[in-house]
């Protein structure tokens, strides 16, 4: 499960980690039109679709139009079950179905939300390439959001493969699973990440993921995924 970080406002729900369908804990911004604030000026290049702008790394992808563009402050965290520390973070957000699923998961009166998907860059300091990269980060997100409680193994990450996007932006992706989790409430499933790991404009490595849940109704299909993967361009910021 996610941890919403917004700097702005200082805010930061910290719901218990689950190896089940990620999620915001704040409301994402509601409605189907362009977020200005997300996506600035820049225009999608995919037509219909929203602009979301990672201001660290200064890159820029499109998401469908039913998608949430988190504020640019935003942060999604997963933490470790074991110690509460954060595994892995991604900034520059979208959201789908911030509140797909809903269950007291603790029966302690509280409902934790789950959304269907997220997406994301982080950074890979020390990394030697892009194809580590891609391998390294996808299976990270994967175990740290559905597969904390699996034993080893249970994550299978495909082998990476060279990409480049439209535009001609070079680097790897990479698929990763957690097939046959067990299942603890309504809201758990499997999980599935798609990641691309690229050199921003200063050379510095990064990864885009779309993280999931998978073999639901309604699960990002393939066909979309392929074209957020895309649409990653260099922004200005």
């Amino acid at each position: 499960m996610f941890t919403r970080d917004d700097k702005k406002t200082e805010a930061n729900d910290k719901p218990p980690a689950a190896s089940s369908p990620p999620a915001t804990e704040a409301p994402a911004p509601a409605g189907s039109s362009a977020n200005p604030r997300a996506g600035g000026s820049m225009q999608p290049v995919i037509p219909g679709w929203k602009v979301v702008v990672n201001t660290k790394y200064n890159v820029a992808y499109d998401v469908p139009p039913e998608w949430n563009v988190n504020d640019s402050g935003v942060s999604l965290s997963i933490h470790d079950e074991a110690d509460g520390k954060p595994v892995v973070t991604m900034s520059g957000t979208a959201t789908l179905k911030n509140e797909w699923c809903t269950v007291d998961k603790n029966a302690d009166g509280t409902m934790e939300k789950y959304s269907l998907a997220d997406t994301g860059v982080k950074g890979a300091q020390g990394a030697k390439d892009t194809a580590q990269v891609a391998t390294d980060n996808t299976g990270t997100w994967v175990w740290a959001a559905y597969a904390q409680k699996e034993p080893k193994g249970t994550v299978k990450v495909s082998e990476p493969k060279e990409y480049t996007t439209a535009s001609g932006i070079k680097g790897h992706t990479a698929v990763a699973t957690a097939p046959n989790v067990k299942k603890e409430n309504k809201c758990s499933s499997d999980g599935k990440a798609i990641g691309f790991a690229f050199k921003n404009a200063v050379g510095d490595f990064a990864s885009f993921v779309i993280v999931g849940a998978a073999g639901v109704k309604d699960e990002v299909p393939t066909d979309v995924s392929d074209k957020m993967l895309s649409s990653i361009r260099l922004s200005t910021g």
